[in-house]
């Protein structure tokens, strides 16, 4: 990464750390983005550069995590079977995060606490993993030659296989990224366990 990326990723923390502080604080209806940005001495203006809106920063944190998912996928050998992909796509995916500084672990559980906390993300977040699962029917799609009623079970199936990892967490271990991670592999590994191979293909 160059200069010139560095900086700018190091600006688009900035205002994701501020947002939180703000929200945590002083509550997300109550907070602006003129005070978000005022925050890290940037102008709103500046903020419109790196987030659509006050919704986009607050779910920045999902939004990066299903990108690199979604990356992760892309790189996976064609040889892979479409779960096979994503299954392994996911664990690097939960390692990367185990792996983040103490920074990055603060982002994650203030993200957590200020999502649980607020139903109205749910709309929000609704909208992230819908987007991200056509883009996973795609690639299921691509890799299987069709798009059909088979490449749609295999989506299903693999969500509902994530979702069960999730809901299944304890409320400490969902703010926890290294406990969520563990969680998510077992799920994984009791799929499978259970899956016929070559299902998929």
């Amino acid at each position: 990464m160059g200069l010139r990326e560095r900086k700018k990723q190091k600006t688009r923390l900035a205002l994701i750390d501020a947002a939180l502080d703000l929200f945590h604080d002083q509550g997300y209806e109550a907070t602006t983005i003129d005070q978000i940005a005022a925050s890290v001495d940037v102008s709103p203006r500046t903020f419109f550069r790196y987030f659509g809106s006050k919704e986009d920063v607050a779910l920045a944190l999902p939004a990066d995590s299903l990108d690199i998912f979604l990356a992760e996928l892309s790189d996976r050998p064609e040889s892979e079977s479409p779960f096979v992909a994503m299954s392994q796509a996911m664990r690097l995916t939960l390692g990367a995060m185990g792996q983040r500084d103490e920074a990055d672990h603060e982002r994650f559980v203030k993200t957590r606490k200020l999502l649980d906390n607020n139903p109205a993300f749910m709309a929000g977040q609704m909208r992230l993993l819908m987007a991200s699962e056509q883009r996973l029917l795609a690639e299921i799609s691509r890799r299987r030659g069709t798009d059909d009623l088979h490449s749609h079970f295999v989506l299903a199936l693999f969500t509902a296989v994530a979702r069960v990892g999730f809901e299944y967490c304890q409320p400490d271990e969902v703010r926890d990224a290294d406990a969520l991670a563990r969680r998510l592999d077992e799920t994984l590994a009791i799929a499978e366990q259970s899956l016929v191979p070559g299902w998929d293909k």
